[in-house]
Formats: C-alpha cells, structure tokens, sequence
C-alpha cells in the first residue's frame, strides 16, 4: 500500500518486478523521514509554533491584499476622499510608525524562523554526511573485495591506474583542509 496515497494500492515509486524487496526499503525510508519531520514539529514550542504561522500568513498573497486595502483605505481617510474626518494627514506619520513597528515585528519572527530551520537543516546535513561517509567506507570495502576477487582469479588489474586510490578510504579531514586550502588560493588570486 502507498503510505503517501494510502487510497492507492501500489507505489507510486516505480519499482522493477524482480526487485521487491526495494519497495519496502523506499518506504520504511519515507516513513522515517515523515515521522522525523513530525517530531520536529511536535517538539517546536508555542512561540516558535507562533512565529512560523505569522511568518507564513505574512509570506501569503492574502497578507498582501490586506496590507492594500488598509493602507487604501488609511490614504483615503486622511486626504479626505471619504466622509470620515482624517486622524493621520499626509505625510501620514502615525502610519509610518506603524508600519515601520510592525516590519521589525515581522523581521523578527521571520528571523525566528530561519534560525530554526537552520537547526533543522544542520541536523539533516550531518546525517547525509553520516550516511555518505558510511556508503564511501562501504563502497571502498566492496572494491577491494573485488580486486581480491579478480586477483584470486586471474583477472589483471594493473591496468586500472587508480585502483589503489580507489581502496583506501577518504579522510574527510584531510579532504575539508584540501577544500579549504585551494578555496583560500583561489581568493590570492
């Protein structure tokens, strides 16, 4: 059964037919990263819950009109245009403050928000460099079985010139210095 289409009775990722066993590895992963996802949410507190909804209302088309409507309807008032006596005229000081109290208000949890979601990103990361350096480690595993196995009967693989580069495993380390290094040669420039 499809966990994202539960109405559905098959994948809707395609699977080949003599490879079942990949469907239940696809969708023990997708469970994984849906209930992941909502334990995060769970664990959010009310503030951050707060700043999130009025983060996505103000990035909305309907925070837009609102905005303007009000401020229509703020500019009409005060040069007269409609029948209420103006409060705010122009250059519409009182209406500068507000906007300008509520875009600090709106800075802020738009901020708030951000900063979790780079937590939240953080922690994806170091789990896909995780599971990479794993895979690496595995892969460099499985080639020198490969090679042992191709010596063992009689395959050459002298001619395959980074085969020994290939069996070590790579020192992230030394890799991220070597990154840093030619990153910082690169601004000398």
């Amino acid at each position: 059964m499809d966990i994202l289409h539960p109405h559905r009775h098959r994948s809707i990722v395609e699977v080949p037919q003599d490879r079942p066993e990949m469907l239940g590895i696809i969708e023990r992963n997708i469970i994984t990263m849906v209930d992941l996802r909502r334990e995060e949410e769970r664990r959010k507190s009310v503030q951050d819950k707060a700043a999130d909804a009025l983060t996505a209302f103000s990035g909305s088309m309907i925070f837009v009109y609102l905005h303007i409507i009000w401020f229509g309807v703020w500019v009409a008032i005060n040069v007269g245009w409609l029948p209420i006596k103006p409060f705010d005229p122009f250059p519409f000081g009182l209406l500068t403050l507000v906007v300008s109290l509520e875009a600090i208000f709106l800075s802020t949890f738009v901020l708030i928000s951000q900063n979790r979601s780079g937590e939240v990103a953080d922690k994806r990361a170091d789990l896909d460099l995780q599971i990479d350096l794993l895979a690496e480690h595995k892969i460099t595993h499985l080639i020198a079985i490969v090679a042992a196995i191709a010596d063992r009967v009689g395959v050459d693989t002298a001619s395959i010139a980074e085969l020994s580069q290939l069996e070590r495993d790579v020192a992230p380390k030394q890799l991220l210095d070597e990154i840093q290094s030619r990153a910082e040669q690169r601004k000398k420039k």
